[in-house]
């Protein structure tokens, strides 16, 4: 791997740059929640060769949106489904955004 290589990573949000004690001290909260909101299938961190979890920044995001439904009542498994459903929609949203253009171009009378 090339120092280009590296730095390149550093703006990839999918690479997994954080171990966990720092990925918990960046959301101000605890390794048991990063354990608990994986063992809800929430997120899913990658393991180093020595087996440490490592988090992403599109992870953190995640966490970071599970903890401020957790701050503010939410039991942590309910968080984590709301956010698999937020996901969900947005998706959802994305693809008919994307039929909807589809229909448009293939159609552009129809859309005036």
């Amino acid at each position: 791997m090339t120092a280009d290589d590296t730095y390149g990573r550093l703006d990839d949000d999918d690479y997994p740059a954080y171990t966990m004690g720092r990925a918990a001290e960046m959301l101000g909260t605890t390794q048991g929640f990063l354990r608990a909101i994986g063992e809800a299938r929430l997120i899913t961190p990658l393991r180093s060769a020595g087996g440490h979890r490592r988090y992403s920044r599109y992870q953190l995001r995640i966490a970071a949106r599970a903890r401020e439904l957790v701050d503010h009542g939410t039991p942590i498994e309910a968080a984590c489904r709301i956010i698999i459903l937020e996901d969900q929609l947005k998706e959802a949203q994305r693809i008919n955004a994307e039929y909807r253009d589809a229909a448009a171009s293939a159609n552009p009378t129809a859309a005036a």
